[in-house]
């Protein structure tokens, strides 16, 4: 089997997992209190509508974010739009990679888990969503489709904070 056909199998066979995980609540957030915001190690949740800049992520079924990098400044608040051009469901969740690597095993055992926090979007097939978040501290941090086995798979993006 070729790669390609590799990662659409990986794809499709998670499919019906990822629809458990994400189907309820794709694209919608749950109402957030900015101002009650937690810093983490890679920022806090900030108000889309106040970003002062926009960085826009395509996902697809090639298991890729289109862009895979991005450099933002430190304290530099961003409105993230996420905008799944595929057939099945993507996430986009910010994180540093220990973080991610965690959560992806915990949704490879429990792939109907449901969660909304404000680092993450759920994005349905042609559907687009938005977060906002403040980059509190320098470093290298990232953000991950943790659908099952679509990280596994390579989808995965780097955000630089300088």
């Amino acid at each position: 089997m070729k790669p390609r056909q590799t990662i659409v199998a990986i794809a499709c066979a998670c499919a019906l997992g990822a629809y458990a995980h994400g189907e309820d609540h794709a694209g919608a957030k749950t109402k957030y209190d900015y101002a009650k915001a937690e810093e983490t190690a890679f920022g806090k949740a900030a108000d889309p509508a106040k970003a002062k800049r926009t960085v826009r992520i395509e996902m697809a079924d090639t298991m890729k974010f289109s862009p895979s990098e991005i450099t933002v400044k430190r304290g530099e608040s961003i409105r993230f739009i996420a905008t799944n051009k595929g057939q099945v469901p993507h996430e986009m969740v910010l994180g540093t990679r220990k973080e991610l690597e965690e959560h992806a095993a915990m949704m490879r055992k429990h792939p109907e888990m449901e969660h909304d926090d404000p680092n993450m979007l759920h994005v349905a097939p042609g559907k687009t969503g938005d977060m906002g978040w403040q980059f509190t501290k320098a470093g290298e941090f990232y953000y991950g489709c943790l659908e099952p086995g679509h990280y596994e798979a390579g989808m995965v993006g780097k955000i630089l904070v300088k």
